[in-house]
Formats: structure tokens, sequence, C-alpha cells
């Protein structure tokens, strides 16, 4: 009789074990085929459909001025020597600082710290209306850009314009805190129609 009773529980056991063991597996495959969701980036905003407000019709003239701007952006920052990183969505904001004429944006890249070029944010050039603005976002989750991360603004108008304005606004959490910080864009390159 306890024969009988060390047998039931010794295979009780093995029945509670592979159950077990069934439902690590089943865990194992749920998260596996679910990492390459997380890992993957969201497709970037339509920026044509999201501020179709603050756009206008391209200009039928030359455009004749126009460059680029190089707008430093911190997708993740290294909070210390051991590696704690903290991580930051940024929204990238261009606005158009003309009161008259419309600026045309021609081109918004999303290079990394190697400076690879990450993601194109725009699928084809913009008019903004005067003094209008759009904006690109890259999630708190998305780390590809690094902590050297940048865009690349190129900017058209038909006659002479004020320069537009960019922007790139960081916010995360680490530890305890929030944080939030402003990094402006610098011209790289103008070119004049004169």
């Amino acid at each position: 009789m306890l024969r009988q009773r060390i047998g039931s529980r010794a295979r009780g056991t093995r029945r509670h074990r592979s159950g077990a063991l069934v439902i690590l597996c089943l865990t194992c495959l749920i998260l596996s085929a679910g990492a390459p969701a997380l890992a993957q980036s969201p497709a970037p905003r339509d920026i044509a459909k999201t501020f179709a407000g603050s756009l206008t019709a391209l200009p039928s003239e030359p455009l004749t001025v126009g460059g680029s701007i190089y707008v430093p952006a911190y997708s993740s920052v290294w909070i210390n020597q051991g590696g704690a990183r903290a991580d930051f969505s940024v929204t990238l904001s261009i606005h158009n600082a003309s009161e008259t004429k419309p600026l045309v944006i021609k081109r918004i890249a999303y290079y990394d710290g190697a400076g690879k070029m990450v993601e194109s944010h725009l699928k084809e050039p913009v008019a903004l209306k005067p003094f209008a603005t759009i904006e690109a976002f890259v999630a708190t989750l998305d780390t590809r850009g690094g902590t050297g991360a940048n865009f690349v603004i190129d900017w058209a108008a038909a006659g002479e314009i004020a320069e537009p304005v960019t922007e790139a606004l960081m916010i995360g959490t680490f530890a305890n805190g929030h944080y939030a910080f402003i990094s402006q864009g610098r011209p790289i390159r103008t070119t004049s129609g004169r």
C-alpha cells in the first residue's frame, strides 16, 4: 500500500512537471512570436494626412531659395559609465517662420549615430502655410537612432523667405524622474537663386 501511494505521488509529480513544462513552452512560444513585433518600430505618421490643416498647394513658381537643416535628436542618453541608459521619445517640429509665403519641405531624414539613414519621415514634398507647423515623431521604444541620432531637413521656397525654425523635443523617464529637453536645428547648407 505504501508503494502504491509513493508510486501515485511520483506519477502525480511527473504529471505536474509535464504540465508545467507545457505551460513554460507555450509561454516561450507566445513571447517569441511577440518579440519581433516589439522590436519593430511603428511606421512614421503620414505627415500629409496628419497635418493637412497646416499644408497648402505646392507653389507653381520655381523654388529659387532653399537649404538643409541639421537637428540633433537624442533617442537614448547614457546616464553613467556603468551602462545605464535612458530612452526618450523625440518630437521634431518644423515651423514656417514666414508670415506671407509657403515653405516647401522636401525631405525629413532620420539618421543614427553612425550616420546611417534609419527612416524617411516624408513620402513627398509638402508646402506649409505661413506660420504653420508639422511634426515627425520617434517613439520611446524606437532606439534605432541611439545617442547620436539626428534629423536632416531639406526645404525650399519660391523667392526670399524667413528660414524655418526647427526643434527636437525629447521626453523620457529614468528611475523616478521625468526629463525633457530641446535641441535646436542648425543650417548646414543654403542656396539662393539670385
